[in-house]
């Protein structure tokens, strides 16, 4: 698409990002070398359609367009690519790890045979690309190696009938380190060659980042894992880059920032990423951002004065972002004055391609019918509901599993992990936690038209946020502090934020003490004994908790932490595992002093909303997003 075209397609949407005047005559200057460049972000396995608070967007003027699915993407890149010689796809991460059920539940393999079918060239990885540690990405999703569970748990047969072949392009990330030997976990920078005059070919580094934070929040949580500063890396690189003789360099960075309403201009730019391109290299031609789930195009000055695009497109396949680039072909520099950026809605006033629209229904399709296959029974309805000690049915399920994840060995493509394995000694699962949400989501309903089965999507949505369950060491007196901790003034009020505890332990507190002196060790029974402060105990509880997310700070004491599967694989897991589940009696919690006229067991904090895995994202990763400000 030719600038001219796209002012004449903007005049409805907006006005593209020109580096200057001179750009909007950049069509007439044939003695350039034209590089389009067309990227997406964080498509999260949406295919079909995005989350509804994601369908339409807001471009100039107010005027708004509904948008998503990867069929409507593949005729706009179609149409966005034709005439161009030099056009490069690529995206700056969270492709997979996906929220949306047939990609989340089927290892996100519907994603990559949607991105090799739209003929992605090369990614970033993102934080989410790192969920299910290097090995996964890496083996699995790049080059499609089977691993244990092979056609259950992976390795399913595409819309081709083919057994997942892997991602026909590669994943970048120059600041994400083996903790141990301080090497790239993948390759830091790749070089695309364009085509010049006269057969000469000219390169176009790309340098690569990811979030950091990765590596210690609650989704990505990996002990063998380290990270670079952001823009000391991009500076490095760039230099290296222009050292080699590149001359022709862009950033895809999946760290994001926020700028105004408008997904093709960019007001009041704040964030991360927005202080990073005020600082990088002058060297870097462009920078595309990602992992904020906003829409903006604007140009940038660089250190030296020197406007260049800095540009993020949105979420959940809703835009495309083109930026063109006219190099020297002597050099191969960027003429930056003649520049353009645009972010095109993926608008549904397209015939969507029949292939991508047969690959996306296949797989819906696939999905819906493994989410009906029967993994267990249950015998009963287990509620969220809970007493006034803060117990529930599904609670004590939910601690259950979580002891039971505890205890089994590790994926077989982990790599993220240094410690030893080392099975859980007991449970705690946050029910009604201050901050974020619970890992329980629903109530298991019996249903008694089925005799009670419990179907794969039936267990896949009650648990799970997406966070692995992790095991860490800790003394009993971190875990006498952390149970002191469900108890918290508020002014004069004294809430309560309960823990489920395993089925192996029981303790008591007592109605009528201060908050901090409620639980005495003695009352405390892990597998009947007392609890030993000076002792050591293997804890299994989430990852967002264990990192003091959800506001139990004792557990930031903890040593030795060790990563197991996501939280709803692993609960389908332990559904299969278990083939009936009976709700426990409930008593693992009691209270003394009960009726003492001072007696208080605690206002208990309101359940977190319940999510549905088939229409809401789960949580973003903590550590990586602000604290619950939607960035993923």
């Amino acid at each position: 698409m030719t600038v001219a075209g796209s002012l004449v397609t903007m005049a409805a949407t907006g006005t593209p990002a020109l580096a200057s005047g001179h750009a909007r005559d950049a069509a007439t200057a044939a003695e350039y070398v034209d590089v389009q460049l067309l990227n997406i972000t964080d498509l999260h396995g949406y295919l079909q359609a995005p989350p509804p608070s994601d369908a339409v967007i807001t471009g100039a003027g107010g005027q708004q367009f509904t948008v998503g699915g990867v069929a409507y993407l593949a005729t706009h890149l179609e149409n966005l690519r034709a005439g161009h010689t030099n056009s490069v796809f690529f995206a700056p991460g969270d492709l997979f790890s996906g929220w949306e059920f047939p990609a989340e539940s089927l290892a996100d393999e519907p994603t990559i045979e949607a991105l090799n079918r739209m003929g992605l060239d090369f990614a970033t990885a993102g934080n989410h690309e790192f969920d299910r540690t290097p090995g996964f990405m890496i083996d699995h999703m790049e080059h499609g190696r089977p691993y244990t569970g092979a056609g259950w748990t992976n390795s399913f047969p595409d819309s081709a009938g083919r057994t997942f072949p892997g991602a026909n392009f590669r994943y970048y990330c120059a600041n994400m380190l083996w903790g141990n030997s301080g090497k790239t976990v993948l390759p830091p920078v790749n070089v695309e060659w364009v085509q010049g005059p006269g057969g000469r070919r000219l390169p176009i580094g790309f340098i690569h980042l990811t979030v950091t934070g990765t590596e210690t929040s609650s989704t990505g949580f990996q002990t063998a894992l380290r990270m670079l500063d952001e823009l000391q890396t991009a500076n490095r690189y760039a230099a290296l880059l222009k050292s080699q003789g590149v001359n022709a360099i862009v950033l895809s960075m999946h760290d994001g920032a926020v700028a105004g309403s408008d997904f093709n201009s960019g007001t009041e730019p704040t964030g991360p990423a927005y202080d990073l391109a005020l600082a990088a290299s002058p060297d870097i031609d462009a920078i595309v951002t990602g992992h904020w789930h906003c829409a903006f195009n604007m140009m940038v000055p660089d250190p030296s004065g020197r406007p260049r695009p800095f540009v993020e497109a949105g979420c959940h396949a809703q835009l495309i972002n083109e930026i063109n680039l006219r190099l020297d072909p002597v050099t191969g520099k960027v003429v930056r004055e003649l520049t353009t950026s645009t972010n095109h809605p993926n608008t549904h006033d397209v015939t969507p391609d029949q292939d991508l629209k047969e690959t996306a229904d296949y797989w819906t399709g696939y999905a819906d019918n493994r989410g009906a296959t029967r993994i267990g029974r249950q015998t009963a309805t287990f509620t969220r509901t809970l007493n006034s000690m803060g117990e529930s049915t599904m609670g004590n399920l939910a601690a259950d599993w979580a002891l039971w994840a505890g205890a089994q060995n590790l994926d077989p493509f982990d790599t993220g992990n240094i410690y030893s394995n080392v099975p859980a000694d007991l449970a705690l699962i946050a029910l009604a936690p201050r901050l974020g949400p619970s890992v329980i989501n629903t109530d298991l309903t019996l249903d008694a038209t089925t005799q009670g089965a419990v179907s794969y999507r039936k267990a896949f949505n009650a648990v799970g946020y997406g966070n692995p369950i992790l095991t860490a060491t800790v003394t009993g007196q971190v875990i006498h502090d952390t149970l002191e901790q469900q108890w918290k003034l508020k002014g004069a009020v004294l809430t309560y934020a309960p823990f489920a505890v395993s089925h192996n332990v029981r303790y008591t507190f007592d109605a009528a003490g201060s908050a901090g002196n409620r639980v005495a060790p003695a009352d405390v029974l892990i597998d009947g004994a007392p609890l030993d402060l000076h002792a050591t105990y293997r804890l299994a509880t989430t990852a967002y908790t264990l990192i003091g997310a959800d506001d139990y700070p004792a557990l930031l004491n903890h040593s030795s932490p060790v990563r197991h599967t996501r939280d709803f694989e692993s609960f389908v897991a332990y559904v299969q595992s278990q083939s009936v589940l009976t709700p426990a009696p409930l008593g693992r919690v009691t209270a003394r002093n009960a009726t003492a006229l001072r007696a208080d067991t605690g206002e208990l904090l309101p359940l977190p909303r319940t999510r549905s895995a088939d229409s809401e994202p789960r949580v973003a990763s903590a550590g990586t997003d602000g604290g619950g400000s939607g960035r993923c």
